[in-house]
């Protein structure tokens, strides 16, 4: 790819009804340009429709709570129907603007860098979407089994910390109370749910993200399971790394006779 025509080079004009969007731009693509791609998605997508279940194969009664109102989810804030109405408040369908908008707000979690990393002292950690990535490409490669739909896995990992574009990584040492981040949480999705512009897509994120929340599946469950092996694998990883800072720090300040014969 030519050096003019890097990735780099390329931002959006900001809109100006977005308290989200770039406000610093160099070489940029017009709005109408970007909204182009998903107008054309959207009219091959009328072309050819198809049905799309929400729902995944969900785990015996006895392993999970059952909601009163038989939507098959557990008990919680983040229940699928009061997360679906508000999605269906905010407007019956995303618009080219409305994904630009949610996509922009959504670069945070990119740049955002995982706190407890932070408080660890780790140099440059992962970013919130670098653990999310890892975790999806976990379910791609996890092999077939029995009731689970791997498809949904995927999908579970990329939104299950989707809200920390807006209130951040939050972490037990902010001594902030489930419920309360619970709570948080759940204002924020509504608030992407609200700039994606409502309609199908976001009524899915919000759902995928209340069956993770509430460990109401046997995906949801499994994800879960990816959480803590993503962040025992970059624990390793960082150690790895530290080590190896150590053993370089170590070869500059000993001297050559002593790295021979440390003994």
């Amino acid at each position: 790819m030519a050096a003019n025509h890097s990735f780099a080079s390329l931002s959006l004009s900001p809109p100006s009804h977005s308290p989200y969007a770039l406000t610093h731009c160099s070489n940029p693509i017009s709005r109408k340009q970007v909204s182009f791609f998903f107008n054309s998605r959207s009219r091959n997508a009328r072309r050819g429709p198809r049905p799309v279940s929400l729902r995944s194969q969900m785990p015996d009664s006895d392993s999970v709570k059952a909601d009163p109102n038989g939507a098959g989810f557990g008990s919680g804030s983040g229940s699928p129907a009061s997360l679906s109405q508000d999605c269906s408040a905010a407007g019956a369908s995303s618009s080219p603007s409305n994904a630009i908008d949610f996509l922009t707000l959504c670069h945070s979690l990119k740049t955002t860098k995982r706190k407890g990393w932070i408080n660890h002292g780790i140099r440059g950690p992962e970013s919130i979407a670098d653990h999310m990535y890892r975790m999806a490409l976990m379910a791609l490669i996890a092999g077939d089994l029995p009731g689970v739909n791997r498809e949904r896995c995927i999908k579970i990992a990329i939104v299950h910390d989707i809200a920390e574009a807006i209130v951040g990584d939050i972490t037990p040492s902010d001594g902030v109370p489930k419920e309360e981040k619970s709570r948080r949480e759940k204002a924020a999705l509504n608030e992407m749910c609200e700039i994606l512009g409502g309609g199908m897509r976001a009524e899915e994120i919000q759902e995928l993200w209340a069956e993770y929340e509430n460990n109401a599946s046997l995906e949801a469950n499994l994800v879960k399971d990816f959480d803590k092996v993503e962040l025992i694998l970059q624990a390793l990883e960082y150690e790895a790394e530290c080590l190896h800072r150590i053993r370089e720090s170590t070869r500059r300040i000993l001297p050559l006779d002593c790295r021979k014969n440390p003994n």
